[in-house]
């Protein structure tokens, strides 16, 4: 075993083509044990040579690991081919991470491996533990019966949440999306609703009022809403699953256009209308908004824009998409994006 190749499921054989085109005498065990997603080099002329051309030239292929040593699939193996290889890698003043990935059944769990290899190599070299930014990874990659372990230089790679970034969650939070109801057929305001739904629970927004400025057929209403439970309910159950923090569910609350505009004088409302400036030409306006605390309100029409009278009650009117009639459904998540993107490409703290 001298690399582990890791692609995307069902692509395994046209990577193992393109290695084998790269070097013809390697030898591969393509999804060994029906592994998807997984390629190991058994033996090349140069892996570290072979490696560098993969990353080069084969994007069917998401990770290579160059492994330093094979053991058997024993925690004491593991562990002491652990300490021999970070022995000459790691000293006091650098700091490290261990990451595990087992395939199979054995009687310990990729936690106990992290565990007991962190702490016989912090023992060793008295060097720290640095979950976050390790100056150096411990790879632990099990496949049955065999474990590859590789000390890896400043990985990085490709992280969801890396150094710099700052979670968006809590600037979402902040924002109340009031839309005013799709209606129509009964089936189309319900579909228009599942997508609503599913967008503001997608940002996590503080609250979505459903806001009618007139009398509206309560069936079509009905469907809207029950359309808007939906989409928020499917989203929120895979955020559950994915997320490893807590996820906060939509709140949806139904309140008179006219009446949520007065009830929510003084505090800053944003009405998303093509009569508005542009993104460039408000943003001014828009770090004002934002450098204060508090909910800030995006108030968002539907077959019908927002009346104008409601303009006079609010801080900024935005057009975030000059000369193009935005989707029902498509209007919150474009604005919310923007309206991000803008504020953190022009430096505001969100």
């Amino acid at each position: 075993m001298q690399l582990i190749v890791k692609t995307p499921f069902d692509l395994e054989k046209i990577a193992a083509s393109r290695i084998l085109e790269l070097d013809p005498d390697a030898r591969l065990s393509i999804k060994p044990g029906g592994l998807k997603g997984l390629i190991v080099v058994e033996s090349c002329r140069d892996k570290l040579a072979l490696k560098s051309a993969i990353l080069q030239e084969v994007p069917e292929v998401e990770s290579v690991v160059s492994v330093d040593e094979v053991v058997e699939a024993e925690l004491g193996k593991i562990v002491e081919a652990a300490r021999r290889i970070a022995k000459d890698r790691l000293n006091e003043e650098r700091s490290f991470a261990v990451k595990t990935v087992r395939r199979g059944r054995h009687n310990f769990t990729s936690l106990d491996v992290n565990c007991a290899v962190g702490s016989a190599v912090q023992t060793e070299t008295g060097a720290r533990v640095d979950l976050e930014n390790p100056a150096v990874v411990i790879r632990v990659e099990i496949i049955f019966d065999r474990a590859g372990i590789s000390v890896v230089e400043g990985e990085r790679g490709w992280r969801k949440l890396g150094p710099g970034k700052t979670p968006s969650h809590q600037f979402f939070r902040r924002l109340s999306v009031v839309q005013m109801p799709y209606l129509g057929s009964l089936e189309g305001a319900r579909e228009i609703g599942r997508r609503i739904g599913r967008a503001v629970q997608a940002y996590e927004v503080g609250e979505l009022v459903v806001a009618p400025n007139k009398p509206v057929d309560a069936f079509e209403l009905k469907a809207f809403i029950a359309g808007i439970e939906e989409g928020i309910r499917s989203r929120y159950e895979i955020q559950k699953r994915s997320y490893s923090r807590r996820v906060e569910r939509v709140k949806v609350l139904v309140q008179d256009l006219y009446q949520l505009a007065r009830d929510r004088r003084g505090e800053p409302i944003i009405v998303l209308e093509p009569e508005g400036l542009q993104v460039r030409d408000a943003l001014p306006k828009l770090r004002e908004i934002f450098s204060k605390g508090g909910r800030v309100s995006i108030l968002i029409g539907s077959r019908e824009g927002i009346p104008k009278g409601i303009y006079r009650l609010a801080d900024l009117v935005l057009d975030i998409a000059p000369g193009i009639t935005l989707s029902t459904e498509l209007a919150a998540p474009a604005a919310l994006a923007t309206i991000y993107t803008a504020l953190n490409v022009s430096g505001e703290e969100v």
